[in-house]
């Protein structure tokens, strides 16, 4: 099945580079298409033209090259500038972009005076003095700069540089953001001041049902600044919005395995901080290794599974799962595998043939605590079959 396809731009003076932080989770799941401002990185620095300082410009470029591409509807998250894109083409173009995110932006950027005086101060001095105060705009006081970002704004051109100066100064989104209808995630800094947090929160209130999500000790580029928080948040909205077929699979599996009690509780537990290793273990132990055994006895290849590979069924996978825990002497994750052996078609009995197979292969110490662990589950899951205790929860 072929991958959603996923454009990601940057901000002003700076390239596709900006995205580094993020490249890894988001290549996992889509095609990623990054994207660079005219004269930035490696786009062309097109010769100015009476009216070529409108967002439109910006927004059609872009869509000429998607359409060069083949690609029709697409998620779009963008920085800065490149979130104001995001905003016009979903206004303007809603079938072709699927959902938005919209880091550190606005649908309006103050102003047009200082944009327009750093417009002219590049064409006649270049873009070396904008360049060296670049970090204080970008970031919080004290955190370093990475040298790539500054090397890529050095070489950034003049006057294209200048152009998009002009096209903030001309900028206001506010009357088109009713119109967008794709699913947005706005993400704030609570440290920008280039684009201050009642920015994004006028973004929430003019995007019917957009998510609002703010990070202490960010600055305006927040995806660098705090990348695991920023990278967590785009896969949350992803993953809302552009469903994972090897998620769904595992989901399935987690729940007819584990059950709807357990799984709730885990989701209900997931932080920034575990949201990687939950996604981690519903899309792989659970979609790839589980999957399709766990709605019955099915033999095709799963997501993920090589053409030809026979799936174990359920009650297989259960008594190799089984044998593993106790192996290892992780008596918490037995008690629970003990529960969803049961509801996987296990009886009791053939649970007990499975550690008395391991007090041979394993150890009698292993087996004879294993035992004493699945009686207590056991004798659990028949008197509250759903209601698992919360211990297991990461699971």
């Amino acid at each position: 099945m072929p991958r959603p396809h996923l454009v990601l731009a940057p901000s002003l003076g700076t390239t596709q580079a900006l995205w580094e932080p993020q490249l890894p989770a988001l290549t996992a799941r889509f095609e990623v298409i990054t994207w660079d401002l005219p004269g930035h990185g490696a786009a062309p620095a097109p010769a100015r033209a009476p009216g070529a300082a409108r967002i439109e410009s910006l927004g059609e470029l872009l869509l000429a090259r998607l359409d060069a591409l083949g690609v029709g509807r697409f998620a779009f998250a963008g920085v800065s500038l490149g979130g104001a894109v995001g905003m016009w083409l979903a206004a303007h173009h809603p079938e072709r972009v699927a959902s938005l995110a919209l880091l550190c932006t606005s649908a309006h950027f103050g102003p047009p005076r200082p944009w327009a005086e750093r417009a002219g101060a590049v064409r006649a001095n270049g873009i070396g003095a904008v360049a060296d105060s670049a970090p204080k705009r970008w970031f919080t006081p004290g955190f370093p700069a990475p040298a790539r970002l500054l090397a890529d704004h050095h070489h950034v051109d003049p006057e294209a540089y200048a152009v998009c100066c002009e096209i903030l100064a001309g900028l206001d989104l506010r009357p088109d953001l009713a119109r967008i209808t794709a699913p947005t995630l706005v993400l704030a800094g609570r440290d920008d001041t280039a684009t201050p947090p009642p920015h994004a929160r006028e973004l929430v209130d003019g995007i019917r049902d957009a998510q609002l999500v703010e990070l202490p000790r960010a600055g305006h580029l927040a995806n660098v600044e705090q990348p695991r928080a920023v990278t967590d948040a785009l896969l949350q909205h992803l993953a809302r919005t552009h469903p994972d077929p090897l998620r769904r699979s595992g989901e399935a599996a987690r729940r007819a395995v584990l059950g709807d009690a357990h799984v709730d509780r885990a989701q209900a537990r997931t932080t920034p901080f575990t949201a990687r290793f939950q996604d981690f273990i519903t899309r792989y132990a659970w979609g790839e290794i589980w999957g399709d055994a766990a709605t019955g006895d099915a033999v095709t290849p799963g997501p993920g599974l090589a053409e030809g590979r026979a799936t174990l069924d359920r009650r297989t996978r259960s008594v190799i799962t089984l044998t593993a825990l106790v192996a290892g002497g992780h008596k918490d994750e037995l008690a629970l595998h003990v529960k969803g052996a049961l509801r996987g078609g296990l009886s009791p009995d053939e649970i007990a043939e499975v550690l008395l197979q391991c007090a041979v292969y394993c150890s009698v110490p292993a087996a004879n605590s294993a035992f004493a662990v699945a009686e207590r589950a056991i004798a659990e899951y028949e008197g509250h079959p759903d209601g698992e205790d919360a211990r297991h929860a990461q699971r």
